[in-house]
């Protein structure tokens, strides 16, 4: 069976991110004194006593509100505990027992998990305070004393979980999951992708631009294949990063295409490409990840004859320093072409993971070099002794020449481009590193 998960529950602000982060050793939650900050279901692994389990953090369930926002907020918590085997209910020593604190117990009870309710901001060490104990009105049974920031019951909190889960039933996963990072402009339907490639709506769907903040993780299997899909904070030019939340979910998305090992653009087919999508998509290309553009909202485009033709020569035009992505137009909405999108992610995947032989691989290159004879300057010939690979995702190559300087660039994309002519590598950015013979690494 899969990891247990453990969903962390409670009002706004009553620290959730906080014990997330704490408890997984990431950052990957924002923390703000703003309450409702994290919106969506956030996942992530921890390791407690040899055994995994999966933690997901959630928005702040305001029982008060009927804004349309903080409706979907407690629908992603309700979600979260639908999926969990333990809750966390977190709540709040300072602010004390509250009504809404009484209406999310009833909502848990109802659920029929387990729960184990933490009393969080109980920053001294000893005797539990009086004002603690009347967490027990809630009828959830023991109480556990927390200081998510001051880092104290942590320890037996997690005992708990350990306890109160079947680890006894746990078995490792495979880890070489597939990674995907949905990238690109705010509002230009990452969520909504990710949403109908799962077949549920996992993520929070918003006219809203920036309504996803966080970099969220959402495990899934499509077919026989398992991934996890990386939903990201729209990238917004460095000027209308005007807010501490906006600047850190730009740190967010960016940590999260290091992260991936397929990166989705996706771009706004009613806005064409923009300025912005190019700095996207030069984001996964310089970290070198294998790349799929995706046109969404194509169903919105009047289409007229060779609209498509033209259309993908445009992003070709725009997006030139990453002519070998593939490109595939689609619609979240309707689902147009969505079905096609695993097997193209599993075929970049594999493509960037090709390995040459050296041996094979420098006969490549002899014969391009045979058909287009190596540049010159000044009576001195460029030399290419020998190219190895090192690696892959990307694939990377190390090329022993004569002198650098004689190495031009537009040399070196002619090599690159015989690469790919008879190796593949679509979707996925080569890396060719020059050395001079005898040059140390």
């Amino acid at each position: 069976m899969a990891r247990p998960a453990v969903a962390i529950v409670g009002r706004p602000n009553v620290g959730k991110s906080t014990l997330f982060n704490y408890i997984t050793g990431k950052k990957i939650s924002i923390v703000d004194d703003t309450p409702g900050v994290t919106r969506d279901r956030i996942y992530a692994d921890f390791e407690w006593r040899g055994c995994i389990f999966t933690l997901i953090d959630t928005g702040g369930i305001d029982t008060r509100s009927d804004e349309e926002m903080k409706h979907q907020m407690r629908y992603q918590a309700e979600a979260a505990i639908e999926h969990c085997n333990v809750i966390i209910f977190l709540v709040d020593l300072k602010t004390g027992l509250t009504e809404e604190d009484h209406q999310i117990a009833a909502m848990l009870r109802r659920s029929g998990k387990k729960i184990l309710v933490a009393v969080n901001k109980v920053d001294n060490v000893g005797e539990i305070p009086l004002e603690a104990y009347e967490f027990y009105d809630l009828g959830l049974g023991d109480i556990y004393t927390v200081s998510s920031a001051q880092r104290l019951g942590i320890g037996e909190l997690l005992d708990a979980i350990y306890e109160a889960s079947d680890t006894d039933q746990m078995v490792s996963e495979d880890e070489d999951i597939i990674k995907v990072a949905v990238i690109g402009k705010p509002n230009s339907g990452k969520s909504s992708l990710i949403n109908r490639m799962l077949g549920e709506n996992r993520l929070i769907v918003s006219e809203i631009a920036g309504t996803t903040r966080d970099a969220i993780d959402t495990k899934a299997r499509i077919g026989d294949k398992d991934y996890i899909f990386i939903d990201t904070a729209g990238i917004r030019k460095k000027s209308k990063v005007d807010q501490p939340v906006e600047y850190y979910s730009v740190l967010r998305a960016l940590t999260a295409v290091e992260r991936a090992d397929v990166c989705i653009i996706l771009i706004d087919a009613v806005e064409g490409v923009t300025e912005q999508d190019t700095k996207v998509a030069g984001i996964a290309h310089e970290s070198g990840k294998a790349c799929i553009i995706v046109v969404n909202k194509w169903d919105l485009v009047v289409k007229e004859t060779k609209t498509l033709e033209r259309y993908r020569q445009d992003v070709a035009e725009r997006l030139a320093y990453m002519t070998y992505a593939p490109i595939i137009f689609i619609s979240a909405k309707t689902g147009q072409r969505i079905t096609r999108l695993p097997e193209l992610i599993e075929y970049v995947w594999d493509q960037a993971s090709i390995r040459i032989r050296t041996g094979m691989l420098n006969d490549v290159v002899n014969e391009a070099m045979a058909i287009v004879p190596p540049p010159a300057d000044r009576g001195k010939r460029l030399k290419i002794y020998y190219m190895t690979q090192t690696g892959i995702r990307p694939p990377s190559f190390v090329v022993f020449v004569n002198s650098k300087k004689l190495f031009h660039f537009s040399y070196q994309r002619y090599i690159e481009n015989t690469l790919r002519k008879n190796f593949g590598f679509e979707g996925s950015p080569i890396k060719i590193i020059v050395r001079e013979k005898g040059e140390k690494e």
